[in-house]
């Protein structure tokens, strides 16, 4: 019985997978990391911004790149769609993108639990008055929108 050729020599690595590091995806220093409420900010300013800039991006006088770090992915994508939805509707009507006029009336938040804020932004607009649902939650330090309806 005879040994195969290779069978006495090392394998060499090639350098590439040799550079290359499984991650294990369940490894929680890759994942957004919940925040206490003790380590967020006040909330209620970044409620308040957000709100406007979601409708003036709706508005079409703002990107929504400019918001992307402040919301989730599933957030960024709806009101991507929205706002596409938003800037066909002006075409057709041949409308200019035009910065809304609204006074923010008031914020109502809850907080169900640690990291968490449900709030109801109240605006005032000239032809209506608008709700604006919002949750944030506290990940990285930092608070980031996990949902946002219109109402």
């Amino acid at each position: 019985m005879s040994e195969p050729e290779h069978a006495g020599t090392a394998a060499v690595p090639d350098a590439r997978a040799s550079a290359l590091v499984a991650v294990d995806p369940d490894d929680d220093v890759f994942t957004r990391q919940r925040s206490a409420r003790g380590e967020l900010p006040d909330p209620e300013p970044l409620l308040i911004n957000l709100t406007r800039c979601v409708l003036e991006i709706l508005g079409g006088i703002r990107d929504l790149e400019q918001i992307g770090r402040w919301v989730t992915d599933e957030v960024y994508t709806a009101l991507k769609t929205r706002a596409g939805i938003a800037a066909r509707a002006r075409a057709v009507k041949r409308m200019p993108a035009a910065r809304p006029v609204v006074t923010i009336a008031r914020v109502v938040m809850t907080e169900p639990c640690d990291g968490i804020v449900e709030a109801v932004v109240i605006v005032h607009g000239r032809a209506r008055s608008r709700a604006v649902a919002i949750r944030l939650e506290g990940l990285d330090h930092r608070w980031r929108a996990s949902a946002l309806s219109i109402l």
